[in-house]
C-alpha cells in the first residue's frame, strides 16, 4: 500500500520473549484494578500501532491479523483521521446532537444513506456501539410493525447488552449467568455448508433448501405474522466466519418482504470494505430495509449506526432514538476521514486482493494438513477452521496452541467460533504485501506444527 505513509515500520520483530517485562509490570497493576471479567487475548501491552503492525511496551512489533476485531481497517492511525480527530477536538469535543446539532452527524448520515444497498430513500440514526445499534434496529422494526417477535439464528452474535445477548446464540463467555434475557426472541438454523446434512441422493443442502428450513419452523412455531424482524449477519462473525450457502440470503430476504417482516442486515463486521465491496449484502443483491454499522465505521472512535428505509425511520417519534454519546463529533470528524480513505485507497478491491492471497495460501495448506476441515470468506475475511484428524469435530485446542505459536512468533490472530475451534483472519486493509506474507508464513508454520502434534 504505497499510497499510505507509515508511520511505524512495517516489520516483525522481536526483542524480547511475550510478554516482555513491561507487560508483566502492567498485568500486575491490571490485576489490582481491572475488573475480572474484562479478558484479553493478548498477553502484551500495546504502546503504538501503525499499518499493518503493533508495537508493544518492550519494543516488540507484531503483525497484526486482527484489526481490534475488524475496527481498524483503514489502520491503527491513519495519517487522515488523525489529522481530522485533532482538528475537531481542537473546535469542541460534545454538545450532544439532540441538544446542539452540528453538520458532520449530518454529513455522516448522508454517506451512509449513499452507501447502502438500494436506491431507495434512507434515513441514518448515530450511536456508539454494535450493541446499540442492534438494540434501536429491533425497537425500529417493532414500532413500526407492531408486532414483538424477533428472529435471530444460530450461531449469532449480536452484542453484549441485554437484547443483544438475547440475539446472540453463543452461551460462554458471553451469555452464562446474565439472565433473564429480553423476550420474545427466537432461534432457527442458519446455513453453514461444512456442518449440514445431505439431501437423501447425497448432495449438499442448498441455500435455498436451508432458508426454507428456517422460514418452516419460524411459520410454524412463532407465527409470520408475529414476527416484527428477521436479523442475521450476511456472515456470521464470532460464530465461525460462516458464509451461508447461496441462495440463502435472498431467500430469506424474499420472504421477510412478502410478510411484512423488517429484514435488519448486521454488518457490524461484514460492513466497510471488509468482505470486498462496502456491505457483504451486496454480494448476493440483497437490499436489506435496515443494516448496523459499526466497527470499522470511524476508523477506531466509537459509532455506529441504523440506516434504512426513510419510512420506517421516520415512522419514529422525536426523542425516540439518540442517546447523550451517539454521533459524538469526534467520532464524525473520524468516520468522515474513514470513508473517505476506503473510497481514495479502493479499499474493497485492497480487501479482494488480500482475500485472494489469504485464500490461495491457506487452501493450499489445507490440502496438505487434516487438522483443517474448511478455508472460508468473503474478501480479507477468511477463516479457518479446525477439526479432529480424519472427522468433522471441532478442534478447539488445535485452534489455541496454533494462534499462541504464532504470537509467540510476533504474529496477531484471533479466534472464534461456537465451538472456539476457527481461526479469524482481519488484516488491515492497509497492510502491505510483504507484511502479510511474513504474517502468513508464520501461520503457516504454526499450523504446521500443530498438525505434526507440536506448538
Amino acid at each position: 500500500m504505497s499510497a499510505i505513509a507509515y508511520r511505524l515500520p512495517q516489520e516483525r520483530r522481536l526483542v524480547t520473549a511475550l510478554p516482555g517485562p513491561r507487560s508483566i509490570a502492567l498485568a500486575a497493576r491490571r490485576s489490582a484494578a481491572v475488573a475480572l471479567g474484562v479478558g484479553s487475548s493478548l498477553p502484551v501491552y500495546v504502546a503504538e500501532a501503525d499499518g499493518g503492525v503493533i508495537l508493544d511496551v518492550d519494543g516488540n512489533s507484531l503483525v497484526d491479523l486482527g484489526s481490534g476485531i475488524a475496527v481498524t481497517s483503514v489502520g491503527a492511525s491513519n495519517p487522515a483521521v488523525v489529522a481530522a480527530v485533532r482538528e475537531q477536538v481542537a473546535r469542541f469535543t460534545h454538545t450532544c446532537f439532540m441538544i446542539g446539532p452540528y453538520e458532520s452527524y449530518v454529513a455522516v448520515a448522508e454517506a451512509l444513506n449513499a452507501l447502502a444497498p438500494g436506491a431507495h430513500e434512507k434515513r441514518t440514526a448515530l450511536f456508539n456501539s454494535g450493541a446499540e445499534a442492534v438494540e434501536n434496529a429491533v425497537k425500529i422494526a417493532r414500532y413500526v410493525t407492531g408486532r414483538s417477535a424477533v428472529v435471530a439464528f444460530e450461531h449469532a452474535y449480536h452484542g453484549r447488552t441485554n437484547l443483544a445477548l438475547a440475539v446472540t446464540s453463543k452461551a460462554m463467555p458471553y451469555k452464562s449467568g446474565f439472565g433473564p434475557f429480553a423476550p420474545e426472541v427466537y432461534r432457527v438454523p442458519t446455513s453453514y455448508p461444512l456442518r449440514e446434512g445431505r439431501n437423501a441422493d447425497g448432495s449438499p443442502m442448498t441455500g435455498a433448501q436451508a432458508a426454507e428450513r428456517a422460514i418452516g419452523l419460524i411459520e410454524t412455531q412463532i407465527g409470520a405474522s408475529r414476527v416484527a424482524a428477521l436479523l442475521i449477519e450476511p456472515i456470521q462473525g464470532e460464530g465461525g466466519f460462516i458464509v451461508p450457502a447461496e441462495g440463502f440470503l435472498p431467500e430469506l430476504a424474499r420472504w421477510a418482504s412478502s410478510k411484512g417482516v423488517v429484514f435488519i442486515a448486521d454488518e457490524i463486521q461484514t460492513g466497510m470494505c471488509r468482505t470486498g465491496a462496502w456491505f457483504a449484502s451486496e454480494h448476493e443483491g440483497i437490499v436489506p430495509d435496515l443494516v448496523t454499522t459499526a466497527k470499522a465505521l470511524a476508523g477506531g472512535m466509537p459509532l455506529s449506526a441504523v440506516t434504512g428505509r426513510a419510512e420506517l425511520l421516520d415512522a419514529i417519534h422525536p426523542g425516540g432514538l439518540g442517546g447523550t454519546y451517539g454521533g459524538n463529533p469526534v467520532a464524525c470528524a473520524a468516520a468522515l476521514a474513514t470513508l473517505e480513505q476506503m473510497r481514495a485507497l479502493d479499499l474493497s478491491g485492497r480487501a479482494r486482493a488480500i482475500g485472494a492471497t489469504m485464500s490461495g495460501r491457506l487452501n493450499a495448506l489445507a490440502a496438505a494438513l487434516d487438522v483443517v476441515g474448511e478455508v472460508r470468506g468473503r474478501g480479507a475475511m477468511t477463516a479457518i477452521e479446525l477439526v479432529e484428524p480424519g472427522a468433522l469435530r471441532p478442534n478447539p485446542p488445535a485452534a489455541r496452541a496454533a494462534v499462541a505459536a504464532a504470537l509467540r512468533a510476533g504474529v496477531v490472530a484471533l479466534t472464534c467460533g461456537t465451538h472456539g475451534n476457527v481461526i479469524r483472519l482481519l488484516p488491515p486493509l492497509v497492510i502491505s504485501d510483504e507484511l502479510l506474507a511474513d504474517g502468513l508464513s508464520v501461520l503457516e508454520d504454526a499450523l504446521r506444527a500443530v498438525a505434526a502434534g507440536g506448538a
